[in-house]
């Protein structure tokens, strides 16, 4: 169109000298007005053999995280489904469910990382600042909790007990914390928080109540759970809380499991500490990619 406005003058003029120097100037003005319209609408580079590559496995690295997402939000999903979590009165008990976690967690994985699925493959520079973003503020998130781990310990083990407290007390009422508190007390060899008579706090087990489980402890607690080394035998601690410590000591553990834990995670420190390193180092890659695909993405001005 530029062209055309530059030689409508020429088209018009019948001395062939007129029309010779406006043939000239119009060639003149032509890469003024692509220079013009390249200041309006600047190109984007053309992507080499490198750019595409880092697309394509930012593409396949969020597509992994996204799958992984969904599988996460859709067993929490499940769990919530199943228990009846997500109707009538135990509505209200949603915000202590540990299936809750799941979800969120699913749920923000997921999103995160089909916004860098759908940025890398739709070149699309505001999605991929949007997963930027977003995985910046989780690494942000991890590094404060790391920071709290070493500066709070103190408060972060009383949560820790009094979460513990609460799995006590809920023991019969939730079977994902009952699974918890079962794995718990068998791998570490435990029973209660700091010892057995902890159990007396549970409103089944306490030696008032009028079930059967009056003055007992979970079978988890006991030394030897098996009944003939092959069948798991539930009534094998019994009537435990009637005992003294010494006749307890033969058929239950009478260690606390708040002091076994906190055992077990100062063992596992390095492991945690490289855990946490390999997350941050998974989540930086991410950026860069995305980064070097925003980079690429940069307009170039009409030259």
């Amino acid at each position: 169109q530029a062209s055309r406005l530059v030689e409508l003058p020429c088209s018009s003029s019948s001395d062939d000298d007129d029309n010779d120097g406006c043939s000239l100037a119009g060639d003149t003005d032509l890469p003024a007005a692509e220079q013009d319209l390249g200041a309006w609408w600047p190109v984007p580079p053309k992507p080499n053999t490198f750019s595409r590559c880092v697309q394509y496995l930012a593409f396949l690295w969020n597509l992994l995280f996204l799958l992984m997402g969904l599988l996460t939000l859709a067993v929490g999903v499940w769990g919530l489904l199943a228990k009846g979590s997500l109707w009538g009165e135990r509505l209200g008990l949603l915000g202590s469910d540990p299936m809750l976690l799941f979800v969120l967690a699913g749920l923000g994985a997921s999103t995160v990382s089909l916004a860098g699925c759908l940025g890398a493959l739709r070149s699309s520079p505001c999605l991929l600042r949007f997963f930027v973003g977003a995985v910046l503020a989780f690494v942000g998130l991890e590094v404060l909790g790391g920071l709290l781990l070493v500066v709070a310990r103190r408060q972060l083990r009383d949560a820790l007990r009094d979460a513990l407290l609460l799995c006590l007390l809920r023991y019969q009422d939730e079977p994902d914390l009952q699974f918890l508190v079962d794995e718990v007390q068998q791998s570490l060899r435990c029973c209660g928080l700091g010892s057995y008579h902890d159990w007396e706090t549970n409103p089944y087990f306490n030696c008032s109540a009028p079930g059967v489980q009056a003055c007992s402890v979970p079978a988890s607690c006991c030394l030897d759970p098996w009944q003939n080394g092959t069948v798991a035998n539930a009534q094998c601690a019994f009537g435990v809380l009637r005992l003294g410590d010494a006749a307890a000591s033969t058929v239950v553990h009478l260690g606390g499991c708040v002091a076994q834990l906190s055992a077990w995670l100062r063992g596992q420190a390095g492991g945690i500490v490289a855990s946490a390193a390999v997350l941050v180092l998974v989540e930086a890659a991410g950026v860069l990619m995305a980064l070097k695909m925003l980079g690429d993405m940069a307009p170039v001005r009409a030259r």
